[in-house]
């Protein structure tokens, strides 16, 4: 059996990946597959899910850490390795030691990237088939990801990267409409008080599967059904991902990148999937070898970093927002 486990502290999006990673790798294998602790899956109201076996025992010495006793029945581990930008950024990629799990092995890991289960598309649709919702030919979904992201200077976008891709759809789309869904409706309508404004977990992440049009955050709710949607003709979303604002050509993840979709960096330029792989495959060859690989409580923290990091603690939510609305 190839294992995983659901955390409570996972977002929806995360727990979908190691989902659809163990079973992808179950059904390449001919293994069965099993997920522990299935009640603490966020997308039980509108996805029904097929846990597989039933897992019991294990221990683990907090969430996503490795095990201190492996599930019953299980021998061994596998966990996704993490390559290290200098600043401390999660940059991994493709771990491709996943194509030599043993049966009997836990997983652990993001599993974002599309390589990993492209030539299980269909079979994935299914597994996370939704209910289908049609919705007008001309509506671009805006997926505005606010919350803990907010005040983020590396990770919360700033008002220009909506502005520039809701500009670029219009100019590509006659007529085209708005709507946003987020998990943050207070910021959403500093950002966008002129479109509706949605928050409900089932209800967006059904229009982002259905939309023929997307505008997406950098946010790892959103991959999967942009990537399973099939009426979708445009699909903006930000060059380097989770290191859009500051990166100098590294990605956050480096495998959030998905063949079809178009990437907008920070001045408003528009790349497509190859140029963008292009431009990432010369730059990991020119900086190689200042990467790194390691979990978080090894990495080096900067004097400089720890001090914003401790300084930002006290600036109200309110002027962070009002700082990368009006100050970009």
């Amino acid at each position: 059996m190839i294992t995983t486990e659901l955390y409570n502290g996972q977002g929806l999006g995360n727990q979908l990946f190691a989902y659809v990673m163990t079973r992808v790798i179950a059904t390449d294998n001919g293994y069965s597959f099993g997920v522990a602790h299935p009640e603490k899956f966020k997308g039980s109201s509108f996805i029904t899910l097929d846990f597989g076996k039933s897992v019991h025992g294990g221990t683990i010495p907090y969430e996503g850490g490795a095990p201190l006793i492996l599930p019953d029945g299980i021998t061994n581990y596998f966990r996704e390795k993490r390559l290290n930008h200098p600043n401390g950024t999660d940059i991994r990629g493709y771990d491709w030691g996943i194509k030599n799990i043993k049966d009997n092995t836990k997983i652990d890991g993001y599993f974002q990237g599309e390589d990993y289960f492209l030539h299980r598309k269909n079979e994935i649709r299914e597994w996370l088939k939704i209910q289908e919702i049609i919705l007008p030919e001309n509506l671009c979904i805006i997926n505005f990801r606010g919350g803990e992201y907010v005040g983020g200077n590396d990770l919360f976008l700033d008002i220009s990267y909506w502005k520039n891709a809701i500009a670029y759809m219009q100019s590509k789309v006659e007529g085209v409409q708005f709507k946003i869904v987020t998990d943050d409706i207070k910021t959403a309508k500093s950002f966008f008080p002129e479109y509706e404004i949605t928050h409900n977990i089932a209800h967006d992440y059904m229009c982002i599967q259905s939309a023929h049009y997307l505008i997406l955050s950098n946010s790892s709710f959103a991959i999967l059904p942009a990537w399973l949607n099939q009426n979708a003709k445009i699909v903006i979303a930000p060059k380097y991902w989770a290191r859009h604002n500051i990166s100098d050509g590294y990605w956050s993840l480096s495998y959030n990148m998905v063949r079809g979709w178009l990437y907008l960096d920070t001045k408003g330029g528009v790349y497509d999937y190859e140029s963008c792989k292009k431009e990432y495959d010369e730059y990991m060859v020119k900086h190689k070898k200042e990467f790194w690989i390691g979990e978080p409580e090894q990495l080096p923290c900067s004097l400089s970093t720890t001090i914003k990091q401790k300084i930002s603690k006290y600036i109200p939510q309110n002027i962070k927002i009002f700082i990368k609305k009006y100050l970009y």
